[in-house]
């Protein structure tokens, strides 16, 4: 009997010690940075099971006792927790960092930055052009309808700025994303518009600040040219803005804006309608936007560029000072020219 005891204590022993030298070991596994020199890209999809994943980095070189991780994964229940997508794995990250980052779906984000003074055609081209971007077959239309708006025009309704997303993100979504924040920067610029706005609604004031992000590219002159608009809206002045007849000219426009395109008329020619065209002709940034609602105060009702090489303007409150201008500006043409 006392040897039976004995001998079933060495077994317990023995067992005992196997199995700390078996957790010793699988916990040095679990904590030990993957062969990894540079950032690595690993590609989860969805359905994927987690010993699949593990025997991917197994197969690359970049983890070693793959199955460890995957017993431990099952052990804890995070094996059925993992989430689909794209992640990076950086030096020195250890199994139990990459098993973190699967379970918490810490995928890489992307970014896209939608650029001030884009027209929406612009903006969709990039975005249907992102690697990383599922891209529909959704006209202007059809995308408002899609995101809720529909009969809207599409053209400035997106805000500038640099979105990130995973990759899958549809074009939609990120739009979505986009349409949004211009909504709220829009609602909440309206509502702290300045007393001397004329203007009667925000999708006006939408209007006008992308007019004045065409105009101008300064800062220092956003409020001045609203100052500007805001005073021949007011005294029913034509606007007489560049900008506004290239946008109807639409792909008739060569880069080159003579005097009978200023005089045939579209819906967007302010040389020959009074008031605001009728959609915005471009994306206008946060700053456009603040600007046509707190236009700056003065007497300038005319502006033409300086000709310098900063894109400067020269503003006039009378039209004799304004065509003196105007004959400075030409003159620096034609001597950049010669």
């Amino acid at each position: 009997m006392r040897k039976w005891v004995i001998g079933t204590a060495a077994v317990f022993v023995v067992v005992l010690l196997a199995a700390g030298l078996t957790l010793s070991f699988a916990w040095r596994v679990l904590n030990s940075p993957l062969e990894i020199e540079r950032s690595e890209w690993l590609d989860v999809p969805s359905g994927t099971p987690l010993w699949r994943v593990s025997e991917n980095l197994a197969e690359r070189g970049l983890m070693r006792h793959p199955y460890v991780l995957t017993w431990y994964a099952r052990f804890t229940g995070d094996a059925t927790r993992i989430r689909a997508g794209e992640y990076t794995l950086a030096p020195g990250i250890t199994p139990l960092g990459v098993l973190e980052k699967l379970v918490r779906g810490q995928v890489h984000l992307h970014q896209l930055t939608i650029v001030e003074g884009w027209r929406f055609a612009d903006m969709l081209r990039v975005v249907r052009g992102h690697p990383a971007i599922v891209a529909t077959d959704l006209d202007g239309p059809a995308l408002m309808a899609e995101l809720g708006k529909p009969g809207v025009h599409p053209e400035g309704q997106f805000l500038p700025d640099t979105y990130t997303f995973p990759r899958g993100t549809t074009d939609v979504e990120l739009l979505g994303w986009a349409h949004r924040a211009l909504e709220r920067k829009l609602e909440d610029a309206w509502s702290r518009r300045s007393d001397g706005v004329v203007l009667t609604a925000p999708y006006e004031a939408l209007i006008l600040a992308s007019i004045i992000e065409k105009e101008t590219a300064l800062e220092s002159e956003r409020r001045t040219i609203a100052g500007v608009f805001m005073r021949r809206l007011a005294r029913g002045m034509r606007l007489q803005t560049d900008p506004t007849v290239i946008y109807g000219l639409g792909d008739a426009y060569d880069g080159n804006l003579r005097r009978v395109d200023l005089e045939r008329d579209t819906p967007y020619n302010t040389y020959t309608r009074f008031g605001l065209p009728p959609t915005p002709i471009a994306l206008p940034g946060a700053a456009s936007i603040e600007a046509a609602v707190d236009p700056e105060d003065g007497d300038a009702l005319y502006f033409v560029a300086t000709g310098l090489p900063d894109g400067s303007h020269y503003f006039s409150a009378t039209l004799e000072e304004h065509n003196r201008a105007v004959s400075r500006y030409l003159q620096r043409l034609n001597e950049a020219r010669n």
